[in-house]
């Protein structure tokens, strides 16, 4: 094998191992923010329930009908 083709493939080797790292970082990145994001959406969720259930409890008994009935 000719020394610059060593080089060549050397040179390839070193770009790909870069990339492999960059992409890796961004993937971690990404994860944090997926992991941040279901919190934010569970926390929420149950927060829109409590919300719901205290409204219901206010707005309408659950057995009486409106009065347009």
């Amino acid at each position: 094998m000719s020394e610059e083709r060593l080089v060549e493939i050397e040179t390839k080797i070193a770009f790909q191992e870069q990339t492999i790292k960059d992409l890796n970082d961004v993937l971690y990145e990404q994860q944090q923010e997926i992991e941040r994001l279901g919190f934010i959406c569970d926390t929420l969720a149950k927060r829109v329930k409590e919300l719901s259930e205290f409204a219901m409890g206010i707005d309408a008994p659950a057995n009486e009908k409106p009065p347009h009935y």
